[in-house]
């Protein structure tokens, strides 16, 4: 075999030594990927990759088709991504160099580039026309208020009408009362949201139950969730109200079934608020999904224009502009709370917020729940931007029909009534709730309950708004109550005559006693000589009770009513 040493293996020692470059084989150029010939296939397949993309993402993220809605140009601008991909794609990717390529995606895209960037202009545009800077007026009038008399106003509310519960002591009741029952405690859970409610004239939170895994769901849902509760916050009794046919849509539900998908399947281009459950005077349960609409520029100033009633058992959908009497929650404390808000801050215009700022206000950090009438009232305290820890007054809302009203009464805040009461018991460590605001001896008074380290409720306390330092406590409200007009009375701030509000006494000898036990506390019904009326009151409220005989002679503070059975609120012996 001939060796050449000038060509070893294919090397060429003379070029390497000569130092001339070695010579690359030439390279095939690329060819272009191949693109569907039928420009009316392209579009087709274009628009069908599109379309399946945006069926899937609207099932799952369930967008408004609105241009006031945020989310629908996010969609929309998804839409048009997917459209200039698949474009790409189908025609192959194709020009030379650079500039080839780039006129190439023009003449691919310009139709979905131009819909994002006219998109993106709307949205601009809309933003500055509603902003605050500019509309500062218009957004100081979404919340209509008027100014009132708070003591001439707002009656004073009898017992039966004070709730005495709230939110985390319903949800413990609620989660009690469910355990209590071997045919669903396995099966279902408690949803937490325990939306307050005036039922049949009494103050109640009313929640639903929900499957607890996914299995669970499998196997019952053909039925449905079979029942709901009831927590009188006055008397604390928890009804579960057993459902001939179950609850099949529900926030908690899937596919179909699940409220917001049915509810955007039913009104694609409406935008809804969080939905309440809620039941009307006959029980039956109702989805109250109120409907949003922004009135100032493109997305500014928030605003609810009736609402959508879902039927919770069969899923029937009515929008009311004007909803039912018996609707509470349409307007929801915070869409109130902000449109104050707007109100406090912008009234006097917008630089006055930030430079002057006269007459500015805001309202306080919380807020609660009032039942007047046949309506609940959300309130909240309003307060001066220099962050003291002092109201100037307060607002209340009518929840279905937006009417406010400010009364000026300078006061604590409600933390700061809270750490009062707090204060007065701090040797037994007890949690004040959020407070309700009252009418009691002609005066705004702040009204809690003091809770233990188990959340279980252990005495009441009373706070005068204007005079915090005013604090009265007992283990019954109407104990509360008494110490409280008392304090009241030493202070010259009313009349020592004051009464009790809304309440009786009656004075006699025990005929009977029976007694039972209801959500784990013992409650004794007293029925007197000549009177076929039982008086109930917990032993936790009345010791006395457990040591009281027929023949005792008693003196009985109750409620009044119609009732065979009536609410004392304190019992003594004579």
């Amino acid at each position: 075999m001939a060796f050449s040493g000038t060509d070893a293996g294919g090397f060429n020692w003379e070029n390497f030594n000569s130092g001339a470059p070695s010579q690359k084989p030439p390279q095939k150029p690329k060819k272009p990927r191949k693109a569907v010939r039928s420009p009316a296939a392209r579009v087709l397949i274009n628009l069908g990759v599109t379309l399946a993309v945006g069926l899937v993402y609207f099932y799952i993220n369930l967008p408004p088709i609105n241009l006031q809605a945020p989310d629908f140009y996010s969609f929309a601008l998804l839409l048009c991504i997917i459209y200039c991909g698949c474009a790409i794609l189908t025609s192959g990717f194709q020009g030379q160099g650079v500039k080839g390529y780039f006129k190439f995606l023009r003449k691919q895209c310009l139709i979905p580039v131009v819909l994002a960037a006219a998109m993106l202009v709307l949205c601009l545009v809309g933003s500055l026309a509603g902003s605050v800077i500019f509309r500062a007026r218009s957004y100081s009038q979404l919340l209509p208020i008027e100014t009132g008399d708070f003591a001439a106003e707002v009656d004073e509310i009898s017992y039966n009408q004070i709730p005495m519960l709230d939110k985390d002591s319903a949800e413990r009741l609620g989660d009690r009362k469910l355990g209590e029952l071997s045919d669903m405690v396995s099966q279902f859970d408690v949803v937490e949201d325990y939306t307050q409610i005036n039922y049949r004239g009494r103050p109640v939170r009313i929640a639903t139950l929900r499957y607890m895994d996914l299995i669970k769901w499998f196997t019952n849902r053909s039925e449905g969730l079979p029942a709901y509760l009831i927590i009188d916050m006055v008397t604390q009794n928890v009804e579960l109200v057993r459902l001939e046919e179950g609850i099949k849509y529900t926030t908690e539900e899937h596919f179909g079934r699940n409220l917001y998908r049915h509810l955007r399947f039913h009104y694609p281009t409406y935008m809804f608020s969080q939905p309440v459950m809620e039941i009307n005077e006959e029980g039956v349960p109702y989805w109250i999904c109120p409907r949003l609409v922004k009135t100032i520029g493109l997305f500014g100033g928030t605003d609810v224009k009736g609402a959508v009633l879902v039927n919770a058992i069969n899923g029937e959908c009515q929008y009311y502009e004007e909803v039912p009497p018996w609707v509470d929650n349409l307007y929801s404390a915070g869409l109130i709370m902000q449109q104050y808000d707007y109100y406090g801050m912008y009234h006097n215009g917008f630089f006055n917020s930030l430079f002057g700022q006269r007459d500015v206000t805001v309202t306080t950090e919380g807020y609660n729940y009032l039942a007047l009438g046949d309506d609940v009232w959300a309130y909240t305290g309003v307060t001066s931007t220099g962050g003291d820890q002092s109201n100037i007054g307060f607002l209340l809302t009518n929840q279905r029909t937006k009417e406010s009203h400010f009364y000026s009464c300078a006061g604590a805040t409600e933390y700061s009534a809270m750490d009062s009461a707090e204060g007065e018991l701090q040797h037994l460590k007890y949690v004040a709730t959020f407070p309700l605001l009252l009418n009691t001896g002609g005066q705004p008074t702040y009204f809690m309950a003091m809770k233990d380290n188990a959340q279980l409720v252990k005495k009441y306390a009373m706070v005068n708004v204007q005079q915090y330092q005013i604090v009265a406590t007992g283990d019954t409200v109407a104990e509360c109550e008494q110490n409280y007009l008392a304090m009241l009375s030493q202070n010259g701030i009313v009349d020592g005559s004051a009464a009790l509000s809304g309440t009786e006494s009656v004075e006699g000898t025990v005929a009977e006693i029976r007694s039972a036990v209801l959500n784990g506390n013992s409650v004794y019904f007293i029925r007197l000589i000549g009177s076929s009326a039982f008086y109930s009151i917990s032993a936790a409220d009345a010791p006395l009770t457990v040591i009281l005989s027929e023949g005792d002679q008693v003196s009985i503070l109750y409620q009044p009513g119609e009732d065979s059975i009536l609410t004392a609120l304190s019992l003594e012996l004579r």
